[in-house]
Order: structure tokens, then C-alpha cells, then sequence
């Protein structure tokens, strides 16, 4: 009767495991066919990109918390794309970008995020950095509660911006101290 019953139990469990579910996409358009073959000479390969455009400017709104738990809507415009990996950095660059921010020069033990982390701790501050394993900014200027606007390297596509990012999940240190 046990082995039955545990059978059954195994069954179950096994049978609703949850898979990941994700699109199928299709390799040629509805419009293709034996008859109209598709000509996908102009579209790029998979190793080479069509190079994406940088968006030079974006405003938005977000509501930000001060510590007393009353929240705000400010409009943070001005988030800028400064430039891409600066030279002499490698493909991962946000720590080696904080370094250049904070002391004007590649320091490549500081390339990997999570070694700024042995700076001593700090309250945040225009000049601090905050830093958590995986990612590093700069903190430029406080816009109320836990908003910075950071000097921001790797921060998507590859590119560097000064744009308002949370402290949510991040350590702040004083690379000076």
C-alpha cells in the first residue's frame, strides 16, 4: 500500500513542475513562403549588431520616499548618455569608470564592483560610491530620499550615464577614506 501511495506523491510532484515558459520566434516573416522567399541580406548576424542609437536625453517622474514614509513626485529630467567604455577598461567597466570618476585613473583592483566594498562605510554624499557584488556608481547629488543622481558606468548597453538611480540594495563607502 506505501509504495503505491509514494508513487502517486512522486507523480505529482514531478508532473507540476513549472517550466519556464518563452516565446517561440519564428525565422522568417508571415509574408515568406516557398513562392516569396524572404531576403534577409540587410538584417545583421547574430555577431554583428546593428549599432543601437544612444538616447542623448529622457525625462521622467518617480515618487520618492523620504525616511518619515511621505512620498513625493519629482521629475527628474536630464538623464544623459555620457559616452560608452572609456579607454582602457575592460568589457565589465563600471568599477573601473568609478575609478576614473573618483581618482582620474584606472585602478584595475577596482575594476571588479565588489572590491569597493572594502572601503570604509559612508552616509551618502556627492563624491561617495555606492557599491554592492556585481555593480558601482558614483553619487553625484541627492534628489530626496533614497534618488541619486549618479555618474552611472555599464549602466545598460554598454553605455555610461548621469541618471537618477536608488540606493535600494547598495553599501555606500568613501573611496577616500
Amino acid at each position: 500500500m506505501i509504495k503505491p501511495v509514494l508513487s502517486a506523491c512522486i507523480f505529482v510532484v514531478a508532473s507540476s513542475a513549472v517550466a519556464d515558459a518563452r516565446p517561440y520566434r519564428a525565422v522568417q516573416a508571415s509574408e515568406c513562403n516557398v513562392t516569396m522567399p524572404c531576403d534577409f541580406s540587410y538584417s545583421p548576424t547574430r555577431r554583428e549588431r546593428a549599432p543601437r542609437p544612444l538616447q542623448a536625453y529622457r525625462s521622467t517622474q518617480m515618487t520618492v520616499t523620504d525616511a518619515g514614509a511621505t512620498a513625493s513626485t519629482i521629475s527628474v529630467s536630464g538623464e544623459r548618455i555620457i559616452g560608452g567604455r572609456p579607454a582602457g577598461c575592460p568589457s565589465s567597466f563600471c568599477g573601473c569608470g568609478a575609478a576614473l570618476r573618483v581618482f582620474g585613473h584606472v585602478v584595475p583592483e577596482l575594476n571588479l564592483a565588489s572590491n569597493w566594498l572594502r572601503f570604509p562605510r559612508a552616509a551618502p554624499a556627492p563624491g561617495m560610491v555606492a557599491a554592492r557584488r556585481g555593480h558601482v556608481f558614483v553619487l553625484e547629488q541627492s534628489l530626496g530620499g533614497d534618488m541619486w543622481m549618479a555618474y552611472d558606468a555599464n549602466s545598460g548597453g554598454h553605455a555610461t550615464r548621469m541618471h537618477a538611480r536608488s540606493l535600494r540594495g547598495y553599501t555606500i563607502v568613501n573611496p577616500r577614506g
